[in-house]
């Protein structure tokens, strides 16, 4: 197995969709981020094709009906299956094209391995059978969580009560079962120490949850606490997390396909 096939069998596959429409970026991009899929979006091919160099091992998939013709999409698949760097990538149709002739020529000819969907008014079982497809080219890896790492970065910060007063800390990295962060002042917190108010701001979004301090390691003068949530975190609290987490990841991705 390659490094880049073990890294994705570890934290799971990067997917592209690229050139997606409205409705695909509003609901199909959400709900896979929703359900822990590593999601993004993509709108160059070709600087796109160039970050799959970087990731042989990702997902996209293609609205045939966006950008160019039928048949410049043909050739852009086709040179993304044979190239060396990225034939690796497994590729995939999203569209409202429902001619069934070119869905069989995909299908049957092309052989595109994350299949043919099409977009009709039941999105929800277009967005099942994405996820389906997702699973059986194992996207997740062992990765149960997305995390977004967020230590450079001022708009990701925690306030935790302590002796009757908040404490400010700076997060790490985030996902939706936990964070880790650092604290002014570097305090003293027992192992397995519950805190029922905890702030956590997310740019814009303040956001409380309750979690247990599990455990803490020193990093040069900081200390960086690791904290777990608890099973109490409110659905829409965890909604939006998932949303920042996507949103935070993208951002670092559109600095690739610049």
């Amino acid at each position: 197995m390659s490094n880049a096939g073990i890294a994705s069998d570890i934290l799971g596959k990067k997917i592209f969709f690229l050139y997606p429409t409205a409705v695909v970026q509003n609901r199909v991009v959400s709900e896979l981020t929703q359900q822990e899929f590593e999601v993004y979006i993509a709108k160059d091919k070709d600087t796109l094709r160039r970050v799959l160099r970087k990731y042989p091992d990702s997902v996209v998939f293609v609205d045939i009906n966006e950008h160019m013709t039928e048949k410049e999409w043909d050739s852009w698949i086709t040179e993304i299956m044979n190239a060396q760097e990225t034939k690796g990538v497994s590729l995939g149709i999203v569209t409202a094209n429902d001619d069934e002739l070119v869905k069989r020529k995909y299908l049957m000819a092309n052989k595109i391995p994350c299949g043919y969907t099409v977009l009709k008014s039941d999105l929800d079982k277009a967005v099942t059978h994405i996820m389906e497809v997702l699973k059986t080219v194992d996207a997740k890896g062992r990765r149960k969580y997305i995390r977004a790492t967020t230590e450079h970065e001022t708009n990701a910060t925690v306030n935790l009560p302590l002796n009757g007063m908040f404490v400010n800390g700076q997060i790490k990295d985030i996902s939706v079962v936990g964070v880790s962060c650092t604290l002014s002042g570097n305090p003293d917190i027992e192992r397995n120490s519950l805190f029922k108010d905890i702030q956590v701001k997310l740019q814009s979004n303040l956001l409380k949850v309750e979690g247990i301090v599990i455990g803490s390691r020193m990093d040069g003068k900081e200390k960086i606490y690791v904290v777990l949530f608890t099973q109490r975190i409110d659905p829409d609290v965890r909604t939006r997390i998932r949303k920042y987490i996507q949103q935070n990841l993208q951002g670092k991705m559109d600095s690739e396909l610049r």
